[in-house]
């Protein structure tokens, strides 16, 4: 603790080089930038703006209080990163929350490292610096991860070095920005986990990966009840394809196979049909569970 309040002491001091015109610096190879780059130094709250690139969107206000409580407290325990813009101006690369927690606890000035960076190299401080974060939701780290696919240039295998996840884990994320965006929204919200994102997925339907997602939400569905759901539903497709075919090559009367997909929309099950040469037959509806059996059950009986 000592150590790092001696460190602040004489970035305050620093701080005053930065005022100079004369000693304005632009680059790392410029006179007193080995003083100023890389050091701890008291930034005014007002020379300094925030990150244009940055990834997180929403900040939570009691958690935003908490932390200018804490700060009234002790101060700012770790210092936020900026870049130099232009003399006297500065830009937020790191640290928003302890930024935004530090002008509500009424702060003037903030300790902070200095970077001279690109606005390239200053979008992937920022991305990957958030991505490193606990408390970031899933749509806003594929989100992150393909910005940094999309303006730095990287290939999943790159971004899996920098991130320091694997390739796999960068895939998954990624494949939730091909859900329906109202299926986004409720991830970002917490109406349904990154879980239930991975399962809905494998609905193409658009209509029907909101229908299942209606369903989460009205029956709380548990992760494993959605994959079911997701599964029984792909088989009804299969079945469906299926019985095509059978009838293209005259194996089933149109009628019956028209019937069976019919039962098996109906149904939300794959239905096996049986049909003897005189045209006689049966239907098997098959179930997973009770909870299965009873929901076909109360569907045969909302006909009586």
């Amino acid at each position: 603790m000592a150590k790092a309040t001696k460190k602040q002491a004489l970035g305050r001091g620093l701080s005053a080089l930065l005022k100079d015109p004369e000693n304005d610096i632009k680059s790392v190879e410029d006179k007193n930038a080995d003083k100023v780059v890389g050091n701890i130094i008291e930034l005014e709250l007002e020379s300094i703006d925030v990150n244009p690139f940055q990834p997180r969107t929403s900040f939570n206000d009691e958690t935003l209080r908490e932390l200018a409580t804490s700060i009234k407290e002790v101060g700012v325990i770790q210092p936020i990163t900026v870049r130099k813009l232009g003399f006297n101006d500065f830009q937020l690369v790191s640290g928003e929350r302890r930024y935004r927690a530090s002008k509500l606890a009424g702060l003037k000035t903030i300790p902070a490292y200095i970077r001279i960076a690109d606005d390239q190299e200053s979008l992937t401080m920022a991305l990957v610096e958030n991505i490193q974060r606990q408390d970031l939701d899933p749509i806003e780290i594929a989100l992150s991860y393909q910005r940094l696919i999309d303006e730095i240039n990287l290939t999943q295998e790159q971004l899996s070095d920098r991130v320091g996840k694997k390739r796999s884990t960068i895939a998954n994320y990624l494949r939730l920005l091909k859900l329906d965006p109202i299926v986004q929204t409720g991830m970002r919200d917490g109406f349904i986990s990154m879980g239930h994102g991975r399962a809905l997925i494998n609905v193409e339907n658009q209509q029907q990966q909101l229908d299942i997602y209606e369903k989460i939400i009205g029956k709380s569905l548990s992760v494993r009840d959605t994959e079911k759901l997701v599964r029984s539903l792909n088989d009804t497709s299969e079945n469906i394809d299926s019985l095509s075919k059978k009838v293209a090559g005259g194996q089933l009367p149109k009628h019956i196979a028209k019937g069976v997909k019919d039962f098996s929309e109906y149904f939300g099950a794959k239905i096996d049909v049986k049909v003897s040469s005189k045209g006689s037959g049966k239907l098997i509806i098959p179930f997973s569970s009770e909870e299965d059996f009873n929901r076909l059950k109360k569907l045969i009986n909302s006909e009586d």
